[in-house]
């Protein structure tokens, strides 16, 4: 097993989990912009949507994120280009296969979720069969054996009014779980009313993201940035 396994090193930092989750989220979701470069990772990890919580970082908070990261081989620089551009190593660094690396990306973007709003959420990132084979992937990560680094996920205390457990991820140590109990649920909605949801907000982001890589390609065609400077 890689022994630079981060969990060996210390846990993550929110800010360092929020740079690999959006490296991890774009390379499946906007393959033809990726490798990021420093501008993009910014703006990716700066998002309104899909982020819990939401972050505003700056250049020199994520430049410092990387370095670290670097340091853990989950982060790769790649040399050459005219800009930097920056690709996650997360897979071999940790050393999990590609299904539990797409659920832990997603809980480290968006915070303790359901294991079904886990199999809807992936929908862009990884189509997994049916919520038990997401489950089994879950249960895997939490009998991670110490050898191997010990669990990156934890299933939490059921929620008021909750009818599913959320998974948290562990990569930045370990879970309030007192805080973490309180935090979904209260609404009183049901799961039912989550996924129906959770369905339309993960169109309602394909349509965004798909409008703004049009107005990427349209600022480059035209020479400008997007944010108008």
């Amino acid at each position: 097993m890689n022994q630079t396994h981060p969990m060996h090193l210390r846990p993550l930092t929110p800010i360092e989990a929020r740079v690999l989750g959006t490296l991890m989220e774009k390379a499946r979701t906007v393959p033809d912009s990726y490798p990021l470069s420093m501008q993009a990772l910014l703006t990716g990890c700066n998002q309104k949507t899909t982020r819990d919580p939401v972050m505003n970082l700056t250049e020199g908070q994520v430049a410092e994120a990387i370095d670290e990261l670097k340091g853990l081989a989950l982060v790769v620089e790649n040399s050459g280009a005219r800009v930097p551009r920056y690709s996650h190593n997360f897979m071999r660094g940790v050393g999990v296969p590609e299904q539990s690396a797409v659920l832990l990306g997603l809980l480290m973007l968006r915070g303790p979720q359901t294991a079904g709003e886990l199999r809807i959420n992936s929908e862009r990132w990884y189509r997994f069969a049916d919520i038990s084979s997401v489950d089994a992937f879950l249960e895997e990560l939490q009998d991670r054996s110490e050898e191997k680094g010990g669990p990156l996920v934890v299933k939490l205390p059921r929620a008021p009014g909750a009818r599913e457990q959320r998974w948290a991820h562990l990569m930045c140590g370990e879970v309030d779980m007192s805080q973490a109990a309180g935090g979904a649920g209260a609404s009183g909605a049901t799961e039912e009313d989550v996924i129906a949801l959770t369905r339309r907000v993960v169109m309602l982001e394909t349509e965004v993201a798909a409008l703004q890589q049009t107005v990427a390609n349209l600022c480059a065609q035209l020479g400008v940035s997007p944010d108008g400077s």
